[in-house]
């Protein structure tokens, strides 16, 4: 007997017919002779609408209320799923995320699991049950409150149930059938990957692909959880996430896929001095102001004399933290004796993936040659052993992930499918 988890996004239970269909899954999956713990998202846009109604009630809600406030959602999910997976002939328990036995840090809004405790859940499959968990939730032992994971939690929920259940798989299901080549929202003619490698993944879900949430891929590597990645609305197979060695016969692909990001911004420190511990200062005060960096270039040093040379450095980060990184930078320009910042919030990232770059020469040239044919102009480059990403501007990045999809003869002889929309 397989124990399997399955993982249901918005989309997936957005509505009460919906719901019923994931039902009847589940209990297929069961009838099937699995034992199945399925993690369940709120429906459809109902965080976003908790989000608009507490925004209503205050302008700065309290982090923990926001917490009691947000886990409603999954704990409708669960209990109307499980409703009706016992009206239609199975027998199925919900529990809530501290009931499941995950266990957080004191974070609220993005808490990190600490430790999974799946007693009860354990019990529940040893009596023939369906166990329902609430995603994106815990419970925080010291504090005693209920904690949120953030973006992507209950896929981080899931991967985390399957490695200490010590699940056989964990089906990750959304509106489409699994990982392709591209979002086929931007590139329709994109093909679904029967198998690919986690680094790969991981690679692409960083770069800004939305079918899995990297702390999600991150738990899978770390814990060796093999992931399916399926749609609600079709039989498709979908696509194998191996967090070990592929199979015989299965090669590692040169590039897997192409993945785009709008979210970020782009800050340049104009004649910063270039002297030991200018740079290591500028990222300091980066650092304290709590913000994330991606890319960085710095350019060539200008001046004569060593005490009057100067360089340029820029770096991109999340639109959301470009207000306060830029505030903190000018708040110690007197000290970073930089001249001017520019902050461009019209850039997008290109990134091509694939483990078999390590051992395939050319990447590079297709990917340039693609862009300069397409005639997109490149601000930044940044590459790591299994990945290369440019910067453009944002009104191109479209076009340049269109060029450098077809370059490397990822596009499909058919239109992908989007059965619901979100991709969640």
């Amino acid at each position: 007997m397989a124990l399997i988890v399955q993982k249901y996004g918005g989309s997936s239970v957005g509505d009460a017919a919906k719901i019923k269909h994931v039902a009847n899954r589940v209990i297929e999956t069961q009838r099937a002779g699995n034992q199945v713990v399925v993690v369940v998202s709120a429906m459809g846009d109902t965080t976003d609408e908790l989000l608009d109604l507490a925004n209503q009630v205050t302008e700065n809600p309290a982090p923990r209320e926001l917490d009691m406030l947000l886990t409603s959602g999954e704990r409708i999910s669960m209990a109307l799923l499980a409703l009706a997976i016992n009206a239609a002939g199975a027998s199925s328990r919900s529990f809530t995320g501290s009931q499941a036995g995950i266990i957080t840090d004191e974070v609220h809004g993005n808490a990190r699991i600490a430790e999974v405790t799946p007693d009860r859940i354990q019990e529940a499959l040893n009596a023939g049950d369906i166990a329902i968990v609430a995603g994106f939730q815990g419970f925080n032992r010291e504090t005693r409150d209920i904690t949120t994971l953030g973006r992507g939690g209950s896929d981080t929920t899931a991967v985390a149930l399957a490695a200490a259940l010590k699940a056989d798989v964990c089906e990750i299901y959304s509106d489409v059938d699994g990982v392709y080549t591209a979002d086929p929202r931007q590139i329709p003619s994109a093909k679904k990957l029967d198998y690919i490698d986690v680094e790969s993944m991981l690679e692409l879900a960083a770069a800004g692909a939305k079918i899995l949430h990297i702390r999600a891929v991150e738990f899978a590597r770390r814990h060796n959880v093999d992931l399916r990645v399926r749609s609600t609305f079709s039989t498709d197979p979908g696509t194998k996430v191996y967090s070990g060695k592929l199979g015989e016969n299965m090669e590692e692909s040169v590039v897997s896929g192409v993945a785009t990001d709008k979210s970020q911004s782009k800050i340049t420190v104009i004649g910063i001095p270039d002297l030991p511990g200018k740079a290591a200062a500028l990222f300091t005060t980066v650092a304290d102001a709590g913000a994330n960096i991606d890319m960085i270039v710095q350019n060539t040093p200008t001046g004569v004399d060593i005490e009057d040379k100067v360089s340029d450095i820029s770096f991109t980060l999340p639109k959301g933290d470009c207000a306060k990184v830029e505030a903190a930078l000018a708040a110690a320009q007197a000290s970073l004796g930089y001249r001017e910042l520019e902050v461009d919030h019209e850039i997008g990232k290109l990134s091509v993936v694939g483990a078999g770059m390590r051992t395939h020469s050319g990447v590079s040239a297709t990917l340039f040659n693609a862009l300069a044919k397409a005639g997109i102009n490149i601000e930044m480059i940044s590459t790591s052993e299994i990945r290369i990403s440019v910067v453009t501007s944002l009104g191109e990045v479209d076009d340049a992930a269109r060029a450098v999809h077809t370059a490397f003869g990822l596009d499909g002889d058919v239109e992908a499918i989007v059965y619901a929309g979100t991709g969640r």
